[in-house]
């Protein structure tokens, strides 16, 4: 192909589709194992659309998402991380679409940096899939606060300004894989890959703009694949998981294509504030009497 964007537009179809009869065959055995999903409410769906339009901007979704399903009591928090990834993949395949047809990227380093996030997190969601409840309550725990932290230095100015590079090369380049690889993995526990990948790719010298296709695209392959061990699992919730992506899907049109900007410092803080409670009341459960005996909140 001339353009090379087309071989990753491609892959990406071939991926939705692959993604979509995995959902339907995770929903399938939920059914026959008395778990049928019904629609998702206005709740799950007004989750999505908050969630994925603020994503589509840079904020992330897995921690506000996350914040939200605790705060609502709407999904357990082990299936928390399955449930986040099988509901955010289309939402996220359709920013990728987008980020990659308008945002100029070196597509050796986006190609190199997408099979390390993949690798990363199809080994993590392995793991995480399989894990006992309070484990999971530690590590989501402990992924919100990081993702806390970050939120603070982007809108302290912490955060390297970046350079005007639009690839990697040397030893830059293979940083660049090593990072993405251990941000595939944490983001199976709903860490989420957009706030550290940003501050990579501006550490390493790129264009922060740079960062959009990467890591969009990364998570649109990544999700799937990780998707596929929650869902063989039966670690996600159905309705919640249905109200991510039809709530989703319509808010990163909206935010990509209408919206396209806006001043999101104040979002941010916002967001320090929820996760932090979230993170805090997760880190209780797992160190309590109720954690540690997995009954349910």
């Amino acid at each position: 192909m001339d353009n090379p964007k087309l071989i990753l537009f491609v892959a990406l179809g071939v991926v939705a589709v692959i993604y979509l009869v995995v959902w339907r065959r995770a929903l399938m055995a939920g059914r026959a194992q008395g778990n049928g999903a019904e629609m998702p409410g206005p709740s799950e769906v007004a989750i999505g659309f908050g969630t994925n339009f603020f994503d589509t901007l840079g904020i992330g979704s897995y921690a506000p998402s996350t914040a939200l399903f605790r705060f609502f009591r709407l999904v357990p928090d082990e299936k928390i991380p399955g449930t986040l990834t099988l509901g955010h993949t289309l939402p996220t395949i359709v920013q990728s679409f987008i980020f990659i047809a308008i945002v100029n990227v070196n597509f050796a380093t986006l190609v190199l940096l997408i099979g390390a996030s993949i690798v990363g997190a199809w080994l993590g969601a392995g793991v995480v899939s399989k894990w006992p409840r309070r484990n999971i309550q530690i590590g989501m725990g402990l992924a919100l606060v990081a993702a806390a932290v970050l939120f603070t230095m982007a809108n302290l100015g912490i955060v390297a300004a970046g350079g005007t590079a639009l690839g990697l090369t040397g030893t830059r380049l293979i940083l660049g894989i090593i990072g993405n690889f251990v941000l595939g993995a944490f983001m199976t526990l709903g860490i989420g890959l957009y706030g550290p990948c940003l501050i990579m790719i501006s550490l390493l010298g790129m264009e922060p703009r740079a960062a959009f296709p990467i890591m969009m695209a990364s998570c649109a392959f990544l999700m799937p694949v990780a998707g596929v061990q929650f869902a063989k699992a039966q670690a996600f919730s159905a309705r919640p998981a249905l109200g991510l992506m039809l709530g989703g899907i319509p808010a990163v049109l909206i935010a990509a294509l209408i919206v396209k900007s806006m001043p999101l410092v104040a979002v941010r803080w916002l967001v320090v504030v929820v996760v932090l409670i979230a993170a805090v009341g997760l880190l209780r459960s797992a160190f309590s009497v109720r954690g540690e005996t997995g009954v349910s909140r």
